[in-house]
């Protein structure tokens, strides 16, 4: 390349004397010592700036720089361009860093817009479907598959908690439709009883209250069955540890003067070494003390009722075994639904016993269930995982 294809300046070389060797407009021979930075450069200083060429008239940049050859300055480079070309070049420069400033502010604000739009979006939704849900479409969900993640988290979270409001809300629906029902009941005859009483002779009177005391502790039973079960059934508790040898033996000595009365012999079968197991706070009481009370129920004089555990898998079995007449297969399978009581029980009973187990064991991660036993009779077991 010739150093007239060097843009946009001006070269020149001089020889240490400053008389110049090459140069596309210069004769060769041409001092140069007149000019400033060719002295500098020769004195080995590199130097650049901006001065008027008297040649040309106009404002000029240059670049000087020595040339050395070992320690020594053996002549000079020097480089000048017109002012105006540079900062023609500079404004150019500036220009299209312009454009592409512009540009990419445009950018900026369409892709601000879009995910404005992307985050505004599904919180209108989910907007929409909280106003839906305030005015008792339980049903309804936020949709938890579009929008930024942030959103999509809320939105499951927010689905989550309708999920156990409508939970919550249908237990509460179904708990006042099954009470009405099953209240209505004892509720007539108690009043039948006392308008009876209203009218009985006095030796017919005590007959009478003793029947309407009778109706009134079964409403109660009824009631508080209820609410047992609806509090288990609603319930987020915690799980404590109950030691499973010392609950069955202080339950069985609690029913022990009632099975006396009934002339049935309670039996503990257990290991005090047995491991603890994980329930809802007073869940075991309560089951141990249902189990024992149907036992009580069907179990023939002069018979035994057994109770005892058995480590299972990563659990317990607690078992509660009667010698009564047992259930059939399918009376089994029905046994644990709300009010169900088999053919001949207890009339004083509520029907609410074994669905409170049911409810207690599975909210205690566990599991109830009816087996008939080996030698006739019923087994009621309870599985719960081991602490």
């Amino acid at each position: 390349m010739s150093l007239s294809q060097v843009r946009p300046g001006r070269v020149v070389v001089v020889d240490v004397a400053g008389a110049a060797v090459l140069g596309p407009t210069f004769d060769a021979g041409e001092d140069f010592t007149n000019q400033p930075e060719i002295l500098d450069a020769l004195a080995g200083r590199p130097v650049t700036g901006e001065r008027v060429s008297t040649t040309l008239g106009t404002d000029l940049f240059y670049v000087a720089v020595p040339v050395i050859s070992g320690d020594t300055t053996v002549g000079a480079v020097r480089i000048t361009a017109p002012a105006s070309t540079i900062s023609g070049a500079v404004n150019s420069r500036l220009a299209g860093l312009g454009a592409v400033v512009l540009i990419s502010v445009v950018i900026a604000v369409i892709a601000a817009f879009a995910l404005a739009g992307a985050i505004t979006r599904p919180i209108t939704r989910l907007t929409a479907t909280t106003r839906r849900l305030a005015a008792g479409d339980l049903g309804d969900r936020a949709d938890d598959d579009s929008g930024p993640p942030e959103v999509r988290s809320l939105a499951r979270s927010f689905n989550t908690m309708v999920g156990r409001l409508e939970q919550m809300v249908d237990r509460q629906r179904g708990f006042a439709g099954t009470a009405s029902h099953q209240l209505r009941t004892p509720l007539t005859a108690l009043r039948l009883r006392l308008e009876s009483a209203a009218v009985a002779d006095e030796q017919q009177l005590g007959d009478h209250l003793e029947a309407a005391l009778a109706e009134t502790d079964r409403l109660g039973r009824i009631i508080e069955g209820l609410l047992v079960l609806s509090r288990a059934e609603g319930a987020d508790v915690t799980l404590e540890r109950s030691d499973v040898p010392a609950v069955i033996r202080e339950r069985c000595e609690h029913w022990e003067p009632l099975a006396d009365e009934h002339e049935v012999r309670l039996v503990v079968v257990i290991d005090d070494a047995l491991m603890s197991v994980l329930v809802v706070p007073t869940a075991l009481e309560q089951i141990i003390d249902n189990y024992i009370d149907n036992a009580l129920d069907v179990a023939p004089r002069g018979s035994t009722i057994t109770v005892g555990a058995e480590p299972v898998d990563d659990g317990m079995e607690i078992r509660v075994r009667d010698e009564g007449p047992g259930l059939s297969a399918e009376e089994r399978a029905e046994a644990f639904g709300r009010f169900w009581r088999a053919e001949g029980a207890n009339p004083g009973g509520t029907g609410l016993g074994l669905a409170i187990v049911r409810q207690l064991a599975e909210s205690s991660g566990g599991r109830a269930e009816l087996r008939q036993a080996p030698d006739g009779g019923l087994e009621a077991v309870v599985f719960l995982r081991g602490s």
